[in-house]
């Protein structure tokens, strides 16, 4: 488990990571993840009941950890966690978490898609693939947002990403700029006033955007003109992205 905040650190083989932090969980209170991060200070924990019973965890936050996939270190994947959670009682007689007896039954592993979308919603993005990594068959016809650093000034381009940024600055004369994510990267894109008049509803509904148009460089920025839009949202079934929209 992490500190409430993000954390950079140095993996084993001295490259820096960044440590998700607890604010991240959804439905986790900052009391809560405050005092998770106490007492696994004075010591690491054993399993569900000890996190319980020295974090003082309600079964809400216990959940709210399980959906996050937090508890694998102790209590296995995200079906197991949820076993487990389960089973602690609201008050906890004060024993030793060894003597504390978890229930083992096997359930199976969800697939990858099913802990990408819950990955999504309990967290807001995955440590597994990219959601276009597993829809990359689906798309073939559009190129990866790396790919762009190998065509012309003016080339052709068709390109697909998740939506996750929408920016309208005040100055641009109702010029829209779209940033795209995808497995390789991000895709910046543009899209004039009249196409943004045209294609409203797929400008600023779509989840997943796909984009026909016109590579344009100038130096060591590239962004794509946009000629039309096509919006691919149905190919994420349940799950649920966002983008930071005009702020």
């Amino acid at each position: 488990m992490s500190d409430y905040d993000c954390t950079l650190e140095r993996r084993s083989d001295h490259e820096p990571a960044l440590r998700l932090g607890l604010r991240l969980v959804n439905g986790l209170s900052r009391v809560a993840a405050a005092r998770i991060v106490t007492a696994r200070h004075q010591q690491p924990f054993v399993n569900t009941h000890d996190l319980a019973q020295r974090a003082a965890l309600n079964r809400r936050d216990l959940a709210a950890l399980a959906a996050a996939n937090a508890l694998v270190d102790i209590a296995g994947h995200r079906r197991a966690a949820r076993w487990q959670v389960a089973g602690v009682e609201a008050t906890l007689p004060l024993v030793p978490a060894q003597a504390v007896r978890e229930s083992v039954i096997e359930f199976a592993r969800q697939s990858e898609g099913e802990e990408l979308v819950e990955d999504y919603a309990s967290v807001g993005l995955t440590l597994g693939r990219h959601p276009l990594a597993l829809l990359r068959d689906r798309l073939q016809d559009y190129r990866c947002s790396r790919e762009l650093q190998t065509l012309r000034h003016g080339s052709a381009v068709q390109i697909a990403g998740l939506v996750i940024c929408r920016q309208r600055p005040g100055s641009a004369s109702g010029v829209i700029f779209v940033t795209l994510e995808d497995e390789t990267g991000v895709a910046n894109i543009i899209v004039w006033r009249s196409l943004a008049e045209r294609q409203r509803r797929e400008l600023l509904q779509a989840q997943l955007l796909a984009v026909s148009g016109e590579l344009q460089r100038e130096g060591e920025v590239i962004h794509v003109i946009a000629h039309r839009l096509h919006d691919h949202s149905h190919l994420l079934g349940r799950l649920v992205t966002a983008s930071r929209d005009f702020h």
